[in-house]
């Protein structure tokens, strides 16, 4: 399996940009999938800049309905006439930071024909199974860390029910792909224990401290590898690199192969 980072908050390569948000393509024994698609069409250039022809994604994944993971998904749609794109039936909320920024999805976009609402888990193949922890029972408390979701009568703390994840079997071993586990990575591990994660943690508003020492001494407590970037944090990455060897960060141009 490879992974290439399409977008990432930084880069690694004087010719890739970087904007904050997160793409990834994944290239399995048998697909190839693009893995959420950035804020803008940034993936789309750096992709070619990298030589990876879009046209040819067999089919792609949203990991959650914000704009810094489905902004490109209009550019996607124009590139690639054939790939289905699966996201959360929740996917097209009203998704907001605090009460006043809009970060959910384009929602013109709601109800193309390409695109696959999934319903909690989804096989895709041999090998390829998308998940959810809409239903399973949190062991950790969900923060949102001021992300809300839009009522009629308000707002409410968002519980991040429109995010999936990319389960890959291959080689023995179980790579788990996720958008920003946003439901709480110690949540995440505690469901599924993957080989290797790949994606953000989404511990960005948690200052190096004491509670931060705290997850990092959970995730060591598994063999996983983490590859990590976007919304976990650059001092957080180094707070807890120190305590979590096998902690690898993720930048545009990062080639991963397993």
């Amino acid at each position: 399996m490879k992974i290439t980072v399409l977008v990432e908050n930084t880069t690694c390569d004087p010719n890739l940009e970087a904007e904050h948000g997160l793409s990834l393509y994944l290239e399995t024994g048998k697909k190839r999938i693009l893995f959420d698609m950035g804020q803008t069409d940034l993936f789309a250039r750096n992709a070619e800049k990298l030589g990876i022809d879009l046209k040819n994604v067999d089919l792609s994944i949203l990991s959650h309905g914000h704009y810094d993971h489905g902004g490109g998904l209009r550019t996607f749609l124009e590139i690639n006439r054939h790939a289905p794109i699966y996201l959360s039936k929740h996917a097209f909320g009203p998704y907001y930071n605090g009460t006043e920024k809009y970060i959910g999805l384009d929602t013109s976009l709601a109800g193309i024909e390409r695109l696959v609402m999934v319903d909690g888990k989804r096989k895709l193949g041999d090998g390829l199974t998308l998940l959810s922890g809409e239903d399973r029972d949190c062991p950790w408390n969900i923060e949102s860390f001021g992300l809300n979701r839009r009522k009629e009568e308000g707002f409410e703390p968002d519980d991040f029910r429109h995010e999936q994840y990319l389960l890959v079997e291959e080689a023995g071993r179980r790579i788990l792909i996720s958008g920003c586990s946003h439901r709480g990575v110690l949540n995440i591990m505690a469901w599924f224990a993957p080989d290797v994660l790949v994606g953000g943690l989404h511990l960005s508003k948690i200052p190096p401290g004491e509670k931060l020492a705290e997850y990092a001494e959970n995730l060591a407590g598994y063999k996983t590898e983490y590859y990590t970037g976007h919304c976990t944090g650059s001092e957080q990455y180094a707070f807890m690199k120190a305590q979590i060897p096998n902690l690898y960060a993720l930048s545009t141009g990062t080639v991963i192969e397993m």
